[in-house]
């Protein structure tokens, strides 16, 4: 990612020119999907944000329903300032928690754990320390985040990876630029055309709502901190790390997508 006003691994809205075709090709960042045995499929989104995250995980789930293979749908989950800061996966769904994780870094997180190719449970975490300062506290950089984080748990990657090329037009959250203060950042077309290709196929197994032996073998891992989330496999434009890999056996990997704050 970019890192003028920050380095982020989340992508949003800025005026600007178009992205070049190649740029727009294909953001699956793997083959990684849910396992489901029809379209559209639903996972639910469990939510552990505080009151002022509500409105942007709502447009969140909204955004990404438009799809025309999924839809999210919002499940209450433990808020409390623990709960938030474990923010514990939860077999076959998504969870999305806010809290101050500290001066360590990272502006938000999407992890992923895979059996196989299958997709099996996410987190999506904001890091509030950063939030909570006059540069992050934007309607622009919530939503960013916000919409990103979500749509890497669905298999998407970034349009783009590079903060110095001009934003891409029409807009979108899996771009790296820095959004306007007011701007409310979407997906555009052409992340719903790339679900559509990564769920072309069904399954005969599922993974939503489905409990998967081995998601269990992260637990006791503080999975907030840098030193948990294994190998680099990918490096950004600017230099920093954006995808970690971890393995914990058996098939099963976790991957950490990494916003990283200024």
């Amino acid at each position: 990612m970019r890192k003028s006003l920050s380095y982020a691994l989340a992508a949003a809205v800025l005026l600007g020119a178009v992205a070049t075709p190649s740029a727009q090709a294909n953001n699956a960042w793997s083959p990684y999907h849910w396992a489901r045995t029809s379209n559209p499929f639903t996972l639910k989104t469990v939510d552990s944000v505080t009151s002022g995250w509500d409105s942007y995980l709502d447009t969140a789930i909204s955004d990404w329903s438009a799809s025309s293979v999924l839809n999210l749908t919002k499940e209450a989950g433990l808020t409390g300032s623990t709960d938030r800061r474990r923010c514990k996966p939860e077999v076959g769904k998504m969870r999305v928690c806010n809290y101050t994780y500290g001066n360590n870094g990272w502006l938000g997180l999407a992890q992923i754990w895979v059996s196989g190719s299958h997709i099996t449970q996410g987190t999506s975490k904001m890091n509030d320390t950063y939030f909570n300062t006059s540069t992050y506290n934007t309607t622009g950089w919530k939503s960013l985040v916000m919409c990103q984080e979500p749509g890497h748990v669905l298999g998407l990657g970034h349009q783009d990876e590079d903060f110095n090329n001009p934003p891409i037009v029409p807009h979108t959250c899996m771009d790296y630029f820095v959004p306007g203060t007011n701007e409310v950042v979407h997906p555009n077309q052409h992340d719903y055309d790339m679900l559509a290709q990564i769920y072309a196929h069904l399954d005969t197994t599922t993974t939503v709502g489905a409990a998967v032996p081995g998601n269990g073998r992260h637990l006791g891992v503080d999975m907030s901190e840098p030193g948990s989330w294994g190998k680099v496999v990918r490096e950004a434009a600017s230099g920093k790390n954006s995808l970690y890999e971890r393995d914990l056996g058996g098939g099963h990997k976790v991957f950490t997508f990494v916003i990283w704050a200024e």
